[in-house]
């Protein structure tokens, strides 16, 4: 029997795909499981896996091209078949996922219990939701398809959304993920795009996945968000006496960065500042309990915010190790989806490029974003006296309809207190 090979959803909220080179050619023999394609989604490069053993035909994508997700891009013709049958109508159903074991969720009291696997949904075109639950999920981003609904008959609930929301496994289920193997080649650092030779006055690029999502990110962001800023200047001595005396301790253990302790700063900060630890949510704003910092990284082409979950509970060694091995996922592509969604709170660093101060964007529903600067030398006033003093800029994107402006410059001042003197960490 023929298997039609469609572009899946790599990804929560993937829509469309790029196919980034094809593994296999037409006429190959291939089994379930082979990497038939490598398909560039909004967020990272996966495979494209094989769903049936037989014989690739009909390859109707080229590589560098863009299909949306639900398109037949292949056929795979089953032992003694010699012709592709006529092409299906409508979406592809969804692969059926392996037997996935309970996942503690924490609920309103705090308490931990067990939240069994939801059934997938049966109705591929159309989903059984809420009209909160699809409000929520217009505004959030998520693709209802991709969450499995617990509700009576599969309907997708607000809790449901809730769950996806701080990335648990057992309530979002990406078609594929389960048996799609991730990129393994590191992709190059960020760089400008190469001349189109001489005599060219222009070239036209055409957007990527990534691209693309970071446009329509900033559309819900800069324009219906009215942002403002607070930008204050930290005294980083003790906090470079500090990060130095532990990278001597640490030896070869690892080394900690300023990123790293402004992580945990700012982590510790906002559980003092829970009013800052929230999402705009149309018609509430949800204040959460939980601490998962957002952290911008720089890819090959844009930016993705790999989140650090539960930091203020974290020591500095543990965020260090989880960061590095976070950014490389996200340079080399590699990141599954639980572990770049659910930040309640995010932080860009461009101190490394020797930025003094910048503004962020605020990555919504998330109400505030840190803009952090270099840590660099100049003359300060001490005792009266003018010295050599390493200091640093911060600035906070706020959101004025989650945070008002002395809320946001006390948390800033939290922030700046516990940067300042690294012992107020353990207040």
């Amino acid at each position: 029997m023929a298997t039609n090979v469609y572009m899946e959803a790599l990804s929560p909220t993937m829509e469309e795909g790029r196919v980034v080179k094809w593994h296999k050619v037409d006429g190959d023999a291939v089994k379930t499981g082979e990497t038939l394609a490598e398909v560039e989604t909004d967020k990272a490069v996966m495979d494209l896996i094989a769903r049936a053993d037989g014989v690739l035909r009909q390859v109707s994508v080229a590589e560098g091209q863009t299909v949306p997700v639900g398109k037949v891009v292949a056929v795979i013709l089953g032992p003694g078949e010699t012709s592709v049958p006529a092409p299906a109508s409508g979406p592809p159903p969804p692969p059926p996922p392996p037997p996935r074991p309970a996942v503690a969720a924490t609920t309103g009291s705090g308490e931990r219990g067990a939240v069994p696997s939801a059934p997938v949904q049966a109705d591929a075109t159309r989903v059984k939701a809420s009209p909160l639950a699809r409000r929520i999920a217009k505004e959030a981003g998520v693709d209802l398809k991709l969450v499995t609904g617990t509700g009576p008959g599969g309907r997708v609930t607000k809790r449901d959304l809730e769950t996806a929301g701080r990335g648990e496994r057992a309530d979002v289920a990406p078609a594929a993920a389960p048996a799609v193997a991730q990129r393994r080649e590191p992709l190059p650092a960020p760089r400008s795009p190469e001349g189109a030779g001489a005599g060219a006055a222009y070239e036209d690029v055409p957007l990527t996945q990534i691209r693309k999502t970071i446009a329509k990110r900033l559309v819900t962001s800069l324009g219906p968000i009215p942002h403002f800023f607070l930008t204050t200047e930290v005294d980083m001595e003790r906090a470079a006496e500090a990060r130095d005396a532990l990278n001597r301790q640490l030896g070869d253990q690892g080394k900690i960065s300023y990123n790293d302790v402004i992580i945990k700063a700012t982590a510790l900060a906002l559980v003092k500042h829970r009013a800052c630890n929230a999402w705009f949510q149309d018609d509430h704003i949800r204040y959460w309990n939980e601490v998962h910092i957002g952290m911008a990284v720089a890819v090959e082409d844009g930016l993705i915010t790999p989140v650090i979950r539960n930091a203020d509970r974290k020591s500095l060694v543990e965020i260090g190790r989880e960061a590095r091995e976070l950014a490389e996922k996200a340079r080399s592509r590699r990141l599954q989806p639980t572990e770049y969604t659910g930040s309640t709170f995010s932080v860009s660093n461009l101190g490394m490029f020797e930025i003094d101060q910048f503004t962020a964007v605020i990555n919504p529903p998330e109400a505030g974003i840190l803009a952090i600067g270099s840590v660099t030398q100049k003359p300060v006033v001490v005792g009266g006296q003018l010295a050599p003093g390493r200091r640093m800029r911060i600035t906070m994107s706020c959101d004025h309809r989650v945070i008002d402006g002395a809320t946001g410059a006390a948390f800033l001042k939290t922030l700046k207190q516990m940067l300042e003197n690294p012992l107020a960490m353990l207040l």
